[in-house]
């Protein structure tokens, strides 16, 4: 698909072309809060415009997100995503320098699966909270039972936006991502890696209502939300994005991939226990990561208790042996790994194992 669009135009300077209009309209169809769509480059630009676009609509600037939720590398994102210590709730701790310190106003932090405290910070701030965004599925945390709707339930019972953070779940966990795997719609939600496969490409998605506020037509009125790039639409990454979208539509295809998924789990769960190691196998769907915790992780303080430090040991011992992970980080099971891939994946992982012992 690549080498097909690359002689019709490698970059329009940020203009519409065939294969972002084709992409938009399967986004649009896949999405299940999508009346329509617009373009980023980035899955941290999409989170970014999903904020502006919620305060544009709202007329209100705080944003609520969850302690240990990475919305990508933008100064509203940055706060409580690595925190050594449990914040101070609402208030957010920032991730790095060079923030404005007036920015820690308009940022407030919630523990994830924690719907009581979301609860009391929403009826405190809900006269200046636009949006409480979220990851549907926090790092290697899946939501509890309810958690989601009832996200969903105080959204609405005080005007307040939701917006999905789908840059991962997103063509990941289904083909609707979170949204149809847990049946929870969002007012908004953000889009990058899968959507474009691999390529320069993100969205944020909305309904017509909402995404009225970045219409160019609107350009001078005060709820006018500007979103514009270079590189938004790329037809090389648009291309590459269609012919991912396509094969994610091959019938069967998200059974067979979770069923694989599963297995290489369990698979490298017997390593563990054949060398008696204190660590987990956990995740679902495509998702998962081995974690030295005696239970599933919560929320992003159970992290903070467990041993990551062994985590990531056993990690570097396997990408000694060869295979390549991020150190403490969840990783992700993709239609092309083979049986030989899944074989030398759990060979490496009883290597790091005896050098564990």
């Amino acid at each position: 698909a690549v080498r097909e669009q690359a002689p019709k135009g490698l970059h329009f300077f940020g203009t519409l072309n065939e294969a972002a209009v084709l992409l938009a309209r399967e986004l649009v169809d896949a999405i299940p809060c999508a009346e329509k769509i617009a373009f980023t480059s980035t899955g941290s630009e999409a989170t970014f415009y999903a904020m502006r676009i919620a305060r544009a609509f709202t007329g209100r600037s705080k944003i609520l997100k969850c302690e240990g939720g990475y919305h990508g590398n933008h100064d509203y994102s940055n706060f409580s995503v690595s925190p050594r210590a449990l914040s101070n709730y609402p208030a957010g701790r920032p991730d790095t320098a060079g923030m404005p310190a007036s920015l820690a106003e308009s940022v407030l932090v919630a523990p994830y699966n924690d719907l009581e405290t979301v609860r009391k910070i929403v009826e405190e701030h809900r006269d200046d909270l636009a949006a409480i965004i979220v990851e549907p599925v926090q790092r290697i945390i899946f939501p509890k039972d309810g958690y989601l709707e009832g996200l969903r339930k105080i959204c609405d019972d005080n005007d307040v936006l939701m917006i999905f953070d789908e840059v991962v779940t997103g063509f990941r966990l289904a083909y609707g991502g979170a949204q149809e795997y847990f049946g929870v719609t969002p007012d908004l939600a953000s889009y990058g890696k899968i959507a474009g496969g691999g390529g320069p490409v993100g969205c944020v998605a909305s309904k017509n209502e909402i995404m009225e506020q970045c219409n160019p037509v609107n350009r001078g009125k005060d709820n006018y939300a500007y979103i514009n790039g270079t590189l938004h639409g790329n037809p090389i990454g648009c291309a590459a994005g269609l012919a991912t979208l396509a094969e994610l539509r091959t019938p069967g295809f998200y059974d067979r991939l979770h069923g694989r998924a599963a297995d290489l789990q369990a698979a490298c769960q017997d390593v563990l226990d054949r060398h008696n190691l204190p660590a987990k196998a956990i995740g679902k769907g495509s998702l998962w990561q081995i974690v030295f915790m005696e239970n599933e992780p919560q929320d992003f303080s159970d992290f903070i208790q467990a041993d990551m430090a062994s985590t990531r040991d056993l990690d570097l011992h396997q990408m000694k042996n060869g295979i390549y992970v991020l150190p403490g980080v969840r990783r992700f099971v993709s239609a092309v790994h083979s049986d030989e891939d899944f074989e030398e994946t759990t060979r490496a992982l009883d290597a790091a194992c005896r050098a564990m012992a």
